[in-house]
């Protein structure tokens, strides 16, 4: 893609592009960046995964038992495998 002035868009590298894809299972672990400094990231498991041309959004319940879908914003989101997960 060329931008203005004739200049050449410099592409992510891969594993840019790869974390940018990674789409949470079922199972999977979420955490959802704070907007306030110094408030910890927000954590929950996902029930379920929804697909829409808009993107995938998420059926999560919550470290305080409550359930809500949510669409996270590019960039506020870390899926942690559920089999990567420590034990308690």
């Amino acid at each position: 893609m060329l931008l203005p002035g004739g200049r050449r868009a410099l592409s992510p590298p891969d594993s840019a592009r790869q974390v940018s894809d990674v789409i949470g299972k079922p199972g999977d672990l979420i955490s959802i960046e704070s907007e306030k400094v110094g408030k910890p990231a927000r954590e929950g498991e996902i029930l379920e995964v929804l697909v829409s041309p808009s993107g995938p959004h998420y059926r999560v319940r919550w470290d305080d038992g409550h359930e809500s879908d949510i669409r996270p914003a590019a960039g506020s989101a870390r899926i942690i495998p559920a089999g990567t997960r420590a034990r308690t």
